[in-house]
Order: C-alpha cells, then sequence, then structure tokens
C-alpha cells in the first residue's frame, strides 16, 4: 500500500485540516509552502516552523500522521511565539505551551477517532482566547500569494522595506522575498498538476522562463520537477 493523503478546508480561516497515512520505513517530502502545522505523529504533538527548503517527513513505524496547516501569517497569534523562531524547526507543542496542558491535549487526541478533527478543535478553542492575526500581514501574504511584487505590496500597506521585512520575519520566518518566491513556486506546482506544460506554468506563476522555475526548484525543493512529479 502506497501513501494515502487525504486534506480538506478547515472551519478555521485560511487552514487546512490533512491525514497521511503511509506504509513502514516511508519518507514524504515536504516541500516549504509559507505555512506552519500542528501536528500528531508518533503519539506526540509537535509543531512544524515555516521551511526554507524541502523537508523530508517520515514515519519510520509507519502508520498515520495528522495536521492542520496555518495559512501564512496566521499561526503566530495562535502559538504564541514569532515565526522566524520557529523556521526550519519541528519542535514539540511542550515547548512552546505549559506542559499540563499539552499532556492534556494529547491524551485528547490520542483518544480521537479523528486526530485530524481533534487538531482542528484544538487550534479553534486556543483561537478564541487569542489574538487575531496581524490583518496586514495576512494582506501581505494574499498580495504575494497572487503574484504582486514586494515593492508594489509595501506600498498598498504603507511599510517601508525594512518595516516590512521586520513584520514578515515575525509572521512568516522570513522576508517577503522568500516568501514570494515559496509562493510562486507553489503557484507553478499547482498549474503543472492540473496538466499545464512547464514552460507554460512558469510564466503563468511569474516565474522568466521554465529555466527560472527550474533554478527554484532545485533551491527550494532540492529537486527537479520531473523528479517530484515522478
Amino acid at each position: 500500500m502506497g501513501d494515502r493523503y487525504e486534506e480538506r478546508a478547515s472551519r478555521m480561516d485560511g487552514a487546512r485540516v490533512w491525514s497521511l497515512t503511509v506504509p513502514r520505513g516511508s519518507v514524504h517530502p515536504v516541500l516549504p509552502d509559507g505555512c506552519m502545522d500542528l501536528l500528531w505523529i508518533g503519539g506526540r504533538l509537535l509543531v512544524a516552523g515555516p521551511d526554507t527548503h524541502a523537508e523530508p517527513a517520515s514515519v519510520s513505524d509507519g502508520g498515520g500522521v495528522a495536521g492542520i496547516r496555518f495559512a501564512p501569517g496566521t499561526a503566530p497569534a495562535l502559538l504564541g511565539v514569532p515565526a522566524h523562531e520557529l523556521r526550519d524547526r519541528r519542535i514539540a507543542l511542550a515547548g512552546l505551551w505549559p506542559d499540563a496542558e499539552v499532556r492534556e491535549l494529547t491524551e485528547r487526541v490520542a483518544e480521537a477517532a479523528d486526530p485530524a478533527a481533534a487538531l482542528e478543535e484544538i487550534a479553534l478553542r486556543r483561537a478564541a482566547g487569542t489574538a487575531p492575526p496581524d490583518p496586514v500581514m495576512r494582506f501581505v501574504a494574499g498580495q504575494l500569494g497572487s503574484g504582486r511584487s514586494v515593492a508594489d505590496t509595501a506600498q498598498a500597506v504603507g511599510l517601508g522595506a525594512r518595516q516590512l521585512h521586520r513584520r514578515s520575519l515575525a509572521a512568516f520566518g522570513y522576508g517577503p522575498k522568500t516568501l514570494a518566491r515559496i509562493l510562486r513556486l507553489q503557484r507553478a506546482l499547482a498549474l503543472v498538476r492540473t496538466g499545464m506544460p512547464y514552460a507554460e506554468s512558469a510564466l503563468a506563476a511569474g516565474c522568466a522562463d521554465q529555466a527560472h522555475l527550474a533554478r527554484e526548484m532545485r533551491e527550494l525543493a532540492g529537486t527537479t520537477l520531473t523528479g517530484y512529479f515522478a
């Protein structure tokens, strides 16, 4: 049996709830997407910070992984930590929240028939008691995700380059140029999945040409387009 992946929209604004079932020893590559996740893996609650490169997710004994993926800029307020402190890291939730609370949540997810839904409930309850995400940075993520330039986005929100970079580090884990590259790569990959040729996908996503997309794929994903889609 191969990997089985399921995903759905969350009741939490902009989030996605997902589950992955893998055979023993399977490695599932995770590409940078500008997002952060709350994970249930191996009986533990973990937080996946924003990635700057592909991260292999493995389950040594096989089985299931569940998660809720937060849209760019939305997780720091929920988790109570700036995104850049979690960049390229996977850490135990107990490193961020009180031990007693995490133990109770761990028991709750372990007993749940649907761990992914249980993670969603944790996020929803947490969000109800915390400040909302920075609306300016959510707007920035939306603008960059649609292909708008960093300069135009900064002008649209009335922030100077240094201000935008500083606030982007806290919200996304890296500067706006890196986020723009990652979101552009994700746009291109989404187009390729629809059957669009590589060259057309590259141009439609905002790359200069197919060679530009190929370079971004190597630098951010550590593989080639052909290798990834194989």
